[in-house]
């Protein structure tokens, strides 16, 4: 018997997993080999190999073109060649709203909005099309967005709009017109009946502005009207959407808001084969309300059917939101705010919104864990993320919490504190690079440079271990950079690496860039693992799924600013091809 030499053994070792396959017998073949790439495994040595096979759905072979090839048996294997583009693991969402983005100009399409006279000239056109009397509502305009960077005032939506209650929705905050605060009774002696939080943000004279926060928008008394929208619509406008999804690379998503109405969308979408984004969801749980019932919907949700995985629709766990908006001058900040014009701040202590009191959080949070589920909430402030990250620490002393990837929705504004709380505990950040692209210019100016030390500190979270995955959270309307919150993801890696904003000059903190590798893992194999899919998508690697995406450049070399305009020229999502470019 030959012995071969120790070195030699090891590459036989090493090598022979990959093939395995070539010697099977007739007709267990792959359906398909894909050769002569550039295939970014994103595996733990993120190593780039040259051809995969896939069966039944999943990768069975990675490796050098020659070896790959001879796996391919006639009239069974379809033989692909790559003609050298990059190939890459399919690309995953952190947080969209997928089923009410989709809808969302149903009745209308809806401009974009960049200045203050574009609101205004929108809402002045509703008005030919409105009913006099009824409401006129904008939804996720946000202020930090408008060349202006501040709310239009209740008189310039008085001038457009005299003989309609307008209210100008900018996240959970809201400014409203004179006609508005008077069908509420909201006037500079109003005082909540109910017992619960809001403020109503006052002038000089003590007269309403039209700016409430803290929950006030409940104040208004708003009549909706038909808008005409059916089920079958919401179907076909979300079966549209996670089409549009496929074709900027994205094959699976987390749903951050789902309930009751949007799972069983999903769920009929599943029941028919027309899913082709795969889909975790975090359902919103509520926070008021006797503490039997909101125990009750927790643990309903623990025994949820969708709690197992069918590898397609998944209930992952709980969402709350915490805090307010960060572009709406309602995050809740270790700091005050400042006294500010553009978000219509009067009081020098005010340092935002704090939903819930830490001991209610406490319980909720306690729940969840007890029902193995991850929790999460809206927490934008830095202050926020503190006191969720203090309550997973309280939390972890019953129950670990490192096992259900317990994690913080946006969490915008961090400290190096939270940083490395987040990395022992094992939390994991869904975070939007989107907001450092559209809302740096204004926040800059609000906060200064230096409290932005720590906003979206991604080579931070990196070094310090924690798994942060990127997301868009996706809002309103179909089209990747089109929707209020565009959702492309090769734009949201560039972002990552470079930290340029719209209307900034320079840099974001430079020192928090990602390297490509980094932006790349971001949108991938980190997003997996967020969701609890990371043995199954995230990677190529032999025995996953085969979700993959071929693109037009190779995002490892290319110029740095080739990245955000990255075309997907296919998209298989269990090796069915769901997306194609068409030739131009």
């Amino acid at each position: 018997m030959r012995i071969l030499p120790v070195g030699l053994l090891a590459v036989v070792l090493l090598i022979s997993p990959r093939l395995s396959a070539a010697t099977a017998p007739p007709g267990s073949g792959p359906d398909a080999v894909y050769y002569n790439g550039r295939v970014v495994t994103v595996d733990k040595a993120f190593s780039v190999q040259e051809a995969f096979a896939v069966r039944a759905g999943r990768l069975i072979a990675i490796g050098r073109n020659d070896e790959i090839r001879k796996l391919a048996q006639a009239g069974v294997t379809q033989v692909h060649d790559l003609g050298g583009k990059m190939v890459l693991p399919g690309l995953i969402d952190s947080h969209v709203h997928a089923a009410n983005a989709a809808p969302a100009e149903f009745e209308h399409p809806i401009p974009p909005m960049e200045t203050i006279q574009d609101v205004l000239n929108y809402i002045k056109e509703r008005t030919q099309n409105v009913p006099e009397g009824a409401w006129i509502s904008t939804s996720q305009f946000f202020i930090t967005r408008l060349r202006e960077a501040r709310f239009p005032t209740r008189a310039e939506l008085d001038t457009v709009a005299p003989k309609h209650p307008v209210a100008f929705h900018t996240g959970p905050d809201v400014m409203v017109n004179s006609m508005a605060l008077s069908l509420s009774g909201i006037d500079r002696d109003f005082k909540s009946n109910d017992g619960g939080k809001g403020l109503i943000e006052k002038d000089a004279n003590g007269e309403p502005t039209g700016v409430l926060r803290d929950g006030a928008g409940r104040f208004l008394k708003k009549t909706s009207r038909e808008s005409g929208l059916k089920p079958a619509d919401r179907l076909r406008k979300t079966e549209e959407l996670l089409h549009d999804y496929n074709r900027i690379g994205l094959t699976a998503v987390a749903d951050r808001g789902a309930n009751a109405q949007i799972i069983g969308q999903y769920q009929t979408l599943m029941k028919a084969g027309k899913l082709t984004t795969r889909i975790a969801m975090s359902h919103t749980i509520p926070t008021s309300g006797s503490i039997e019932n909101i125990y009750k919907a927790i643990d309903e949700l623990g025994a949820h059917e969708l709690r197992k995985d069918n590898g397609w629709l998944r209930i992952i766990g709980t969402k709350i939101w915490l805090d307010g908006g960060m572009l709406t001058g309602s995050a809740y900040m270790l700091k005050p705010w400042g006294v500010s014009e553009m978000y219509g701040i009067r009081d020098p202590a005010y340092r935002g919104v704090l939903n819930i009191p830490p001991d209610q959080l406490l319980k909720l949070v306690r729940r969840v864990a007890s029902n193995g589920m991850q929790f999460t909430a809206h927490v934008q402030g830095d202050a926020a993320v503190t006191t969720l990250i203090d309550a997973y620490e309280k939390i972890n002393e019953e129950i670990p919490v490192r096992p259900l990837r317990m994690a913080l929705t946006h969490s915008s504004f961090m400290t190096k504190d939270t940083i490395e709380r987040a990395a022992k505990l094992g939390v994991v950040p869904d975070i939007q690079p989107i907001w450092l692209y559209l809302d740096a210019r204004v926040l800059q100016k609000q906060f200064g440079n230096d409290r932005l030390r720590y906003f979206q500190p991604l080579r931070s979270l990196f070094a310090a271990g924690v798994i942060a995955g990127g997301g868009s959270d996706h809002m309103m309307k179909i089209g990747d950079m089109r929707a209020i919150n565009p959702y492309n993801p090769f734009h949201g890696m560039w972002v990552t690496i470079t930290r340029q904003a719209k209307w900034f000059e320079g840099s974001l903190h430079p020192e928090e860039s990602l390297t490509r590798e980094q932006a790349i893992k971001f949108y991938t194999i980190n997003n997996a693992h967020l969701i609890f899919w990371e043995k199954e998508i995230g990677s190529l690697e032999k025995g996953k799924r085969a979700d993959f995406i071929v693109v037009d450049r190779d995002l490892l070399r290319c110029p740095v600013d080739d990245i955000k305009d990255a075309q997907v020229l296919q998209t298989f999502v269990e090796g069915k091809k769901v997306y194609e470019r068409s030739a131009r």
